[in-house]
């Protein structure tokens, strides 16, 4: 049994639509962050971190939103995800979804939570500064688009292309969101065009930005 536990819309919202696409048959648990079920003993025995995603495969859990993509995209190759070892594409996709994870990600946490870096007096200071950097990762991979699009790698989608358009759904009540960007929103009403797409948003019930 495959074990998906998730917030509707947070990072765990990547680890599930890439369950949907593949066709992954799996099971949904849903974690109450209004009562930090997520703190609880019972789950930080299978994240420590207290955060989502976890998926539990084969009995073991595993963590970490991109690692978990990874994995799902290489274990299911005849989905076309994710590049095989040797394609001289594989260096590009790694790099993509370790810039998204490493780069992007983390100036959302900031600008959603910036007393945790700042302090409440601060607070404003924080997301005013790192609303530039959030907003130059845009202008960056609008060009990238641009030169060698319509997706990340090219022709096809990869798993960095469903990744992106998480990150690019976080912007959305943003002075500028993401689809500011000619090219991230061309990329992101194909992607949201996906039959998967509208099966996740059915499955977390979700509406906004659809």
């Amino acid at each position: 049994m495959t074990i998906l536990y998730y917030s509707p819309g947070a990072a765990s919202m990547l680890v599930h639509w890439l369950l949907l696409e593949l066709g992954i048959a799996h099971e949904l648990r849903a974690m109450d962050f209004a009562t930090r079920e997520h703190k609880r003993p019972a789950y930080l025995a299978l994240n420590p971190s207290g955060v989502v995603p976890t998926l539990v495969l084969d009995g073991r859990p595993m963590t970490e939103a991109a690692a978990i993509a990874m994995h799902l995209a290489d274990t299911h190759p005849q989905a076309g995800l994710a590049p095989a070892p040797g394609d001289p594409a594989r260096r590009d996709y790694l790099q993509w979804m370790l810039h998204l994870a490493n780069m992007v990600q983390p100036l959302f946490r900031i600008w959603w939570y910036p007393h945790e870096v700042a302090g409440v007096e601060l607070a404003d200071s924080a997301r005013e500064h790192v609303r530039p950097r959030i907003e130059e990762a845009w202008a960056r991979i609008d060009a990238q688009l641009a030169a060698g699009g319509p997706f990340l790698l090219g022709d096809a989608p990869c798993a960095a292309d469903f990744y992106l358009v998480m990150l690019m759904r976080w912007s959305r009540n943003m002075p500028r969101p993401a689809t500011d960007w000619p090219q991230l929103a061309a990329l992101a009403r194909r992607m949201k065009a996906r039959p998967s797409f509208a099966a996740l948003y059915a499955a977390e019930g979700l509406e906004e930005w659809a």
